[in-house]
């Protein structure tokens, strides 16, 4: 029988890759310097209003970047998985190039359960990073906890839990310490922004699975509980002032790119989604239209959830997004990047961002390319 998919619908098939065994921390740092090169780069797609080409950035030539960071997500999705991920640690590891690594979220898959050994265990993995790590978490590690092969958990419980076990140092991230700005005072740790040459960063917790607003059918629901939407509206509201106040600090300190971190697809192009697949973020998409039309820079939007890299402009004017939505106006100058995640997590993204003062002279601040893991 078929694992229980990640969410309400199925998946559609995905391109499966050989992973290779466990190997020594040495070798995985031995062997990574033959990837920095990363996969081929390709000119970004024109910026229509749906582009689901999944091509890389070309980073400007001839141009130091300022800093660079990695984006990760999906991952470790399974036994094996979970075994090799510590050399994919050590690989991001030894990219000295990295500042800090960005996780987006689900650190297993939407099958296994979700229990305190093995949030301890990836805790653990997460330790060893030697770069600063920003994570937020996804649905499989929460919100999805109701179902029986997961441990038929009270998904608020499991999300107490993930902030006692991965936060709980607030202001501070995983791996080396950086120093971030984090809604402890509102109950919400894992909501964290920071700044780095211009760039306003902010990583927020929104889950697949309808911003975790679907029955928890592992429980015997079959509709939203009081509680469950209580959890749902007390986070979004955090969710939308962390995204409404880094806005309007990088409109203050005239910064040249916003880049906000999330779990969820909101514009996943595999599928048609149906209100009870996307409702519950439409308070979120009509903020970052109103923001980002209102910011003089570049827009990102990086997430996970949906496995398959792709970048696109899903707000630009014209996009059935928007009546999807039924959000009010239009934006150009967001770009949403998905990266490979799940069977298909045989890569991070790599990200350089060009030094100040050499973006908006026809290169973008934000260049991108997938660097394999090596083994």
């Amino acid at each position: 029988m078929p694992a229980q998919t990640d969410r309400s619908r199925a998946d559609r098939p995905r391109a499966r890759h050989p992973r290779g065994r466990l190997a020594a921390a040495a070798a995985a740092v031995a062997l990574a310097s033959g990837a920095a090169a990363g996969l081929p780069s390709a000119a970004l797609a024109a910026p229509a209003a749906e582009s689901t080409a999944a091509a890389d950035t070309a980073p400007a030539s001839g141009t130091k970047p300022a800093f660079s960071f990695a984006v990760i997500g999906d991952t470790p999705y399974g036994a094996a998985a979970a075994a090799d991920f510590p050399s994919h640690v050590a690989q991001l590891n030894a990219d000295a190039s990295l500042d800090f690594v960005i996780h987006v979220g689900d650190i297993k898959n939407g099958s296994t359960v979700c229990s305190d050994a093995y949030f301890a265990q990836i805790r653990a993995d997460f330790d060893a990073f030697t770069h600063p790590l920003v994570y937020t978490p996804g649905d499989n590690e929460w919100t999805d906890c109701h179902r029986a092969n997961n441990g038929a958990y009270n998904p608020l419980e499991r999300l107490a839990k993930i902030r006692e076990v991965f936060f709980n140092t607030p202001g501070k991230t995983l791996g080396a310490t950086m120093p971030v700005t984090s809604q402890a005072g509102l109950g919400v740790p894992e909501n964290v922004s920071f700044t780095r040459n211009r760039v306003a960063f902010a990583a927020i917790n929104v889950p697949g699975s309808n911003n975790a607003s679907q029955p928890w059918a592992g429980l015997g629901k079959t509709a939203e509980t009081p509680e469950q939407a209580a959890e749902v509206r007390s986070r979004t509201a955090a969710d939308l002032a962390e995204v409404r106040q880094t806005f309007a600090q990088a409109r203050q300190r005239h910064d040249r790119t916003v880049v906000i971190s999330q779990q969820a697809d909101m514009f996943d192009p595999t599928y048609t989604p149906t209100p009870e697949d996307i409702s519950a973020f439409t308070p979120l998409v009509q903020a970052l239209v109103d923001e980002a039309s209102a910011f003089d820079g570049e827009v990102y939007l990086f997430n996970g959830d949906s496995h398959v890299y792709n970048s696109d402009r899903p707000l630009a004017a014209g996009s059935t997004w928007l009546a999807r939505y039924g959000v009010r106006g239009a934006t150009d100058n967001l770009t949403r990047v998905t990266v490979d995640g799940s069977s298909n997590a045989t890569d991070y993204l790599k990200v350089d961002v060009a030094a100040d003062g050499a973006g908006g002279k026809g290169e973008p601040v934000l260049s991108f390319r997938r660097v394999p893991f090596t083994q």
